[in-house]
């Protein structure tokens, strides 16, 4: 049965099946998660997995390492499969999934693709000695990122946040990206970060902010 403490872990990282508020260790809750074998926790890991790494927490190697036994980390390298599969089916990209793919065996890409494929059809999938559905997967992604909002509606809003977030990537660094929104948000620079930010991330700014340059970007799209 799975403990009290870790399902009010699972709450402050994006799946409350518990309320509960605070700071958690990330790492140490996906591989715990791992270790649960539990279906009902599985199924969650992909939004366990998007919430963690959207924070910049997210650390292969830290849960690895929390890992002790070959099927732990056997269990969590398919959870990772499962994960990307279902962010490409949503057609979902960021720049930790993409340093992770680069990182697959043949054998992972492939069993990627299987994974891939099984969501497009929505067909039922075993994976790791664990029965899935395809339409539970999804539902699940969908509940905990358009959970009391108009489906439609809130589907494009989070689509759109995911999407905006996936450009800063590609514009930014994960630190750059960081003092980006500090900066936007309001809050406190220590002296270090206003001299990074001077330095390296204003000029970036100031070219997005450039009519011009988006007029132009934008008809460069439309060719």
């Amino acid at each position: 049965m799975t403990d009290n403490t870790l399902l009010e872990r699972l709450a402050r990282l994006g799946l409350p099946l518990m309320e509960a508020g605070g700071e958690v260790d990330v790492n140490q809750t996906l591989a715990d998660v791992v270790k649960s074998r539990d279906t009902r926790l599985w199924e969650g890991f992909p939004v366990l997995l998007v919430n963690a790494a959207r924070d910049y927490r997210f650390e292969y190697d830290r849960v690895l390492t929390s890992l002790v036994t070959d099927g732990e980390k056997e269990d969590f390298r398919a959870l990772l499969l499962l994960s990307l599969a279902l962010y490409d089916n949503l057609r979902l990209s960021f720049y930790w999934t993409k340093q992770l793919k680069a990182q697959l065996s043949d054998r992972d890409t492939a069993q990627l693709k299987q994974l891939t494929r099984s969501l497009s059809h929505d067909a039922p999938f075993t994976l790791a000695g664990r029965e899935f559905q395809a339409g539970r997967l999804k539902g699940m992604f969908e509940l905990y990122f358009e959970k009391g909002a108009e489906k439609g509606r809130q589907r494009k809003d989070t689509y759109d946040e995911l999407a905006l977030e996936y450009a800063l990537s590609q514009l930014f660094s994960p630190k750059q990206k960081e003092l980006f929104r500090k900066k936007l948000d309001g809050l406190p620079l220590t002296k270090t970060e206003k001299e990074y930010y001077s330095r390296a991330v204003k000029k970036k700014v100031a070219a997005l902010a450039n009519a011009e340059l988006h007029r132009q970007a934008r008809m460069l799209m439309e060719l």
